[in-house]
């Protein structure tokens, strides 16, 4: 024979006052964990279009590096590459778009030490600054001083 299940307990009745203030708290904890999630899905996206634009750089670079004989080869590639990949992904990858992550690679060589707390923006403009040591402190109180692209951009 079959057991029957127990009901589930339903909660006490709750006051009006007290209906409200559970809202609020459940609305408090639920905001939290919404805006923990998408900060976390902003920081994956980010890391891996940092990750794309960096790879990009690289296949420019040692494309163009491989034909290094050949004169105007580089702005071809450039030109070609940006109507193909307009084609496949859409307008962010114009022949400008195209060079700034050509010079992104050649600024940061090293992969692993991009500081993933900087935008795809941080870094165009961070591109700008041509001493090594000036965009390396630039970054750093980018990172520390959380600034917007804005702020970065007046400093």
């Amino acid at each position: 024979m079959a057991k029957k299940r127990a009901k589930p307990e339903t909660p006490p009745a709750r006051s009006g006052g007290e209906a409200a203030a559970g809202v609020d708290a459940a609305h408090r904890r639920i905001r939290e964990i919404l805006a923990d999630a998408r900060g976390r899905a902003w920081s994956a996206v980010n890391s891996a279009m940092l990750d794309a634009y960096w790879e990009v750089g690289r296949v420019v670079v040692e494309e163009e590096q491989a034909g290094a004989g050949r004169a105007g080869y580089g702005g071809r590639l450039i030109e070609g590459l940006s109507k193909r990949l307009a084609t496949d992904f859409g307008p962010g990858f114009d022949p400008t778009n195209i060079r700034h992550m050509r010079a992104f690679f050649q600024a940061y060589p090293i992969r692993d030490a991009l500081r993933r707390e900087l935008s795809w923006t941080h870094y165009r403009s961070l591109l700008r600054v041509d001493d090594p040591d000036a965009r390396s402190f630039y970054e750093a109180e980018a990172v520390a001083a959380r600034w917007s692209t804005r702020e970065l951009a007046r400093q």
